[in-house]
């Protein structure tokens, strides 16, 4: 199976991650696509963020009618500060033979992948889709990553991606530009505004009950 690892705050999910989701699948061909609602965000620690149970409901709610969508409570689960490298491990360790393993992350977030814990030891693992942000037109994912990260890789120009001596890759995709942050959504509902077309109906029929974010400013997550 080829398997996509999609991790995040989720603070709520709305149609953006979906999108993004979606268009990664059909275009790698995955057989499964696993959110994976943190914990605490390594950059993050400190800020204040909806309760896990919460997040983790909203994005059940959010993935529910899609059969390729999954959901991992691998890093709520070990609590704690939530590190890629714990998380991929653990996906690796369980995978059957023939399995492949994708970490689906942002670019900004990827050009910031060498100040990570172990994060030479991720490569081996996995490959890497390094999305672009909307309005991004960067097609180097490795631009601005450092000299640490650069040296891991070699160009492959038949196939034109990076490879790691490993074998693993990073492809890179431009998605559909749907500029919707999380923060945005936080901000409005705490103005009791609309947030309808930002998130799956469910899930703002969610918020409203557990009366999510009228108290709070936004923390900035996406």
């Amino acid at each position: 199976m080829r398997i996509g690892l999609f991790g995040g705050t989720f603070d709520p999910i709305h149609w953006g991650h979906l999108r993004s989701a979606e268009e990664v699948s059909e275009a790698f061909g995955l057989d499964r696509l696993y959110f994976i609602p943190a914990s605490v965000p390594p950059h993050k620690r400190g800020q204040t963020a909806t309760p896990a149970r919460d997040r983790l409901r909203m994005v059940r709610l959010g993935v529910a009618r899609n059969p390729r969508f999954s959901v991992s409570t691998a890093e709520i689960a070990r609590r704690g500060v939530s590190y890629s490298i714990d998380t991929i491990r653990e996906f690796a360790a369980k995978r059957r033979r023939g399995d492949t393993l994708f970490f689906i992350i942002g670019l900004d977030a990827f050009r910031e992948i060498g100040s990570w814990k172990d994060f030479a030891e991720i490569f081996p693992l996995c490959n890497f889709i390094v999305t672009s942000r909307p309005g991004s037109k960067e097609r180097d994912p490795l631009r601005g990553t450092g000299v640490a990260v650069k040296r891991l890789f070699c160009y492959d120009l038949k196939q034109k991606n990076y490879r790691h001596r490993s074998g693993t890759r990073i492809y890179f995709i431009e998605l559909t530009d749907i500029a919707i942050s999380a923060s945005e959504v936080r901000e409005l509902v705490r103005k009791r505004k609309s947030i309808r077309y930002l998130v799956p109906s469910s899930v703002a029929k969610y918020i409203k009950r557990r009366g999510l974010y009228r108290g709070l400013r936004g923390s900035g997550s996406r």
